[in-house]
């Protein structure tokens, strides 16, 4: 399959700035540097979850926060259509074999019928995780046509990486 540049897309991402296990202090999140590069390659809009109540900037606290909130996880704001886009990038880091707790939140009611789902995780030794599995558990009518993770302490760097993912299917 080609030409997702000419498909109008739409970026679902978490990412949280502050502490970042084995990169320290990031000042807009790893997650954020690859929505920003995918909304650049693809012309893509973004949508950025936002918790209701903001994390720590402590990591080993944000990430207690985060399996806290598992399952309750209120956000901002919500996007409640996404039926004019043709692809949907959802991109999140990994926390406990999954992905962020707000991520659920934004996608559980979201009819992606007939969408192109991509699945972006970043991590630092978790991969994918659980991730794809757990969408598709939350989400209806979802088919996941390809997934990629980046290792966080990579993410400032990793423009061609996705790039060359993007162009790939």
């Amino acid at each position: 399959m080609d030409g997702f540049k000419e498909k109008k897309s739409l970026v679902i991402y978490f990412s949280r700035a502050g502490e970042n296990y084995a990169v320290g202090y990031v000042d807009k999140g790893n997650t954020k540097y690859l929505a920003l590069y995918v909304k650049d390659i693809v012309g893509a809009d973004l949508f950025k979850v936002e918790p209701l109540i903001p994390y720590s900037e402590e990591y080993n606290i944000a990430i207690e926060e985060a399996k806290e909130r598992v399952g309750n996880a209120p956000i901002k704001s919500k996007i409640n259509d996404i039926s004019m886009y043709e692809v949907i990038y959802i991109m999140s880091p990994v926390y406990w074999e999954s992905y962020a707790p707000e991520i659920e939140t934004a996608i559980k009611d979201l009819d992606f019928t007939g969408k192109i789902v991509r699945v972006v995780t970043t991590h630092e030794g978790s991969g994918l995780g659980n991730v794809v599995e757990d969408i598709k558990k939350t989400c209806k009518n979802i088919n996941i046509l390809d997934s990629i993770a980046v290792k966080g302490s990579e993410c400032s760097s990793a423009r061609d990486k996705i790039e060359k993912w993007v162009d790939r299917c």
